[in-house]
C-alpha cells in the first residue's frame, strides 16, 4: 500500500492522530493535530476521505485542503474542526508520524530532516505570509497563550485567524507560480494569428 501523509499517533498513547500542520508559524516545535477517535462519524469520515484524496495528499499542511472541504452540514472542515475544539496543539516529539504500517518516525526527526535537506530551519517550513518587511508579522501574530501543562489545549481564534492568513497568501504566491509556469510551458495565445510580414 502507498504511503500516506499526514497521518499519525500519539508517541504516548498510540491514539490516531491526522496532523493538520507539521509545524506553527512562530512555533516550530509545535503541531497541530486531530484526533480521530473524539470525531463524530461525520466528521470523522470527511476527515479520512479528505486526508486519503489526492487534493490531501497534495497538500504542503493538511490544513490546505481543509480549508476547501465541506463536512455534510456545510460547514469548513477546518472551521468546524476549530469551533468544536478538536484541533489539538502538541509538541512535535510527542507525535509519531506513521505512513505505512511498517513505518513511524517522531514529527520532530521528520521536520529536522525536510528542513536540513532543504538548507533552512524547522521554523522556515511553517506557512508564513510574504508580506512587505514594513508589515512585520510577528508583532501582528503573538505568541500564542498555551499551557506547556495542557498538551490537548485547542488552537485559538487569534491563532486560526493567522493560520488563515498565511495559507491565503501561501496559495496566491502557489498559484502565481504555478501560472508563470504554465505561461512558460505554453504562452497564452491572444488571437494574434494575423502577423502581417512586411518584406522589402
Amino acid at each position: 500500500m502507498a504511503n500516506i501523509k499526514h497521518v499519525g499517533r500519539l508517541a504516548g498513547n498510540r491514539r490516531k492522530v491526522v496532523v493538520a500542520y507539521r509545524v506553527i508559524p512562530n512555533d516550530p516545535e509545535h503541531c497541530l493535530v486531530v484526533q480521530t477517535e473524539h470525531l463524530d462519524a461525520d466528521m470523522h469520515d470527511s476527515l479520512i476521505r479528505l486526508v486519503e484524496s489526492s487534493a490531501g495528499q497534495e497538500a504542503y499542511e493538511f490544513a490546505e485542503a481543509m480549508t476547501r472541504d465541506r463536512i455534510p452540514d456545510g460547514r469548513i472542515l477546518l472551521a468546524a474542526l476549530h469551533s468544536t475544539g478538536k484541533l489539538t496543539k502538541m509538541r512535535t516529539d510527542e507525535v509519531e508520524m506513521t505512513p505505512n504500517s511498517q513505518t513511524s518516525i517522531l514529527l520532530s526527526e521528520l521536520n529536522n530532516s525536510i528542513a536540513e535537506s532543504r538548507g533552512v530551519t524547522v521554523a522556515d517550513l511553517a506557512l508564513v505570509s510574504d508580506r512587505p518587511a514594513a508589515e512585520p508579522v510577528s508583532e501582528e501574530q503573538p505568541q500564542p497563550v498555551v499551557e506547556t501543562s495542557t498538551p490537548d489545549s485547542p488552537l485559538s481564534d487569534e491563532e486560526l485567524a493567522a493560520s488563515y492568513r498565511s495559507q491565503a497568501d501561501a496559495m496566491f504566491k502557489e498559484a502565481k507560480r504555478l501560472r508563470e509556469q504554465a505561461e512558460e510551458l505554453s504562452p497564452t495565445k491572444k488571437k494574434t494569428t494575423k502577423k502581417t510580414t512586411e518584406s522589402a
